[in-house]
């Protein structure tokens, strides 16, 4: 197995939009199947899914789904509408 790491950065808003996701289709449904079939995917996935998780103190904040929405707007907006000119 190979043992070298990769580095993953996010932003603070990323990491709480991606870790409410991931806890959607993880947790709250049997999405993960049907998006992802190979399980082998699943290791990466919890690997991910954990760490945010555990490092977010919002995920346990009582505002949590306003906290959220406020990130995925922010990514939105950053994004810009996704149509080109």
């Amino acid at each position: 197995m190979d043992e070298d790491s990769v580095l993953i950065k996010l932003t603070r808003d990323q990491a709480l939009v991606l870790s409410d996701w991931l806890y959607e289709v993880m947790m709250r449904s049997d999405k993960l199947d049907a998006i992802v079939p190979d399980r082998a995917v699943w290791s990466g996935i919890y690997a991910i899914s954990g760490p945010l998780e555990t490092t977010l103190p919002e995920v346990f904040m009582p505002d949590y789904i306003g906290r959220v929405d406020a990130a995925r707007q922010r990514l939105l907006d950053a994004m810009g509408d996704g149509e080109t000119e």
